[in-house]
């Protein structure tokens, strides 16, 4: 059995986390950290803040906001709690500050938790390989009108990937409405989306001459992603050594 510490339990999110630790036989939730979260509502403990918190969970399952690494991760190292971080949105200072703190602590981190978004980022890695050189690559993302952050951390990994597959010669271009000029070969262009109620939406297009090759994937139900962070939570819990883990640790 693993006892999961929901951060930031009272988001969608993290209630979503919540439900499905509760359907699961091998899981269970210990408590909840929002300062904003009615403990009314929950069936378990709710903590408004790390003093708060007087239950010693075998993970952290992290869906709040980039910026709880300042109370989330000194509370882990002080207690040898590993965490999954599943927030979006962190800053270059962000990611600096996480991965000093995984010297002490072992820390799981993905853009995205879903396992059908890991598989589309290999697809668009291997399509990068053979069609990179003579077609131009466009990256759309959509996601629903509440969400904070863009592009989304999702968009930022899949770049980044096809990025690395061309050797780190692409630019990225966010959008064209500041731009008067020809596409330039070596971009790559990334446009948000934000409306409704769209889980999210990935897709990368492939544009040659007279064809268009599409890649893309398509979340219908948070649930994708609270069951692939509680898997997550499951593998980390058994990890005996610190540092950083990411889904390809976790799919081999």
């Amino acid at each position: 059995m693993t006892n999961i510490l929901i951060w930031g339990v009272g988001g969608r999110l993290g209630r979503t986390v919540l439900s499905c630790i509760d359907a699961s036989e091998n899981t269970k939730a210990s408590g909840g950290v929002d300062k904003f979260a009615d403990p009314a509502d929950f069936n378990i403990p709710i903590f408004k803040g790390v003093s708060d918190i007087n239950v010693k969970p075998d993970v952290i399952i992290d869906f709040s906001r980039a910026d709880a690494i300042y109370d989330m991760l000194p509370y882990a190292k002080e207690n040898h709690i590993p965490v999954v971080l599943c927030t979006t949105g962190h800053t270059p200072i962000h990611l600096d500050y996480i991965r000093e703190m995984s010297r002490d602590i072992a820390i799981f981190k993905a853009s995205n938790m879903s396992l059908g978004v890991n598989l589309l980022i290999d697809l668009v890695k291997r399509a990068t390989n053979v069609l990179g050189d003579k077609f131009d690559i466009e990256l759309l993302e959509y996601h629903h009108n509440i969400k904070v952050d863009s592009p989304s951390g999702t968009a930022i990994t899949i770049a980044d990937a096809i990025n690395k597959e061309m050797n780190n010669t692409l630019n990225y271009k966010h959008g064209r409405n500041d731009s008067n000029a020809r596409r330039d070969k070596r971009e790559l262009g990334i446009h948000a989306v934000r409306g409704g109620t769209v889980v999210g939406k990935h897709e990368v297009l492939f544009l040659g001459n007279d064809e268009i090759i599409t890649i893309k994937h398509e979340a219908s139900s948070k649930a994708v992603f609270a069951e692939g962070a509680i898997k997550a939570g499951i593998f980390l819990a058994g990890v005996k050594k610190n540092g950083m883990y990411d889904m390809a640790d976790l799919l081999s």
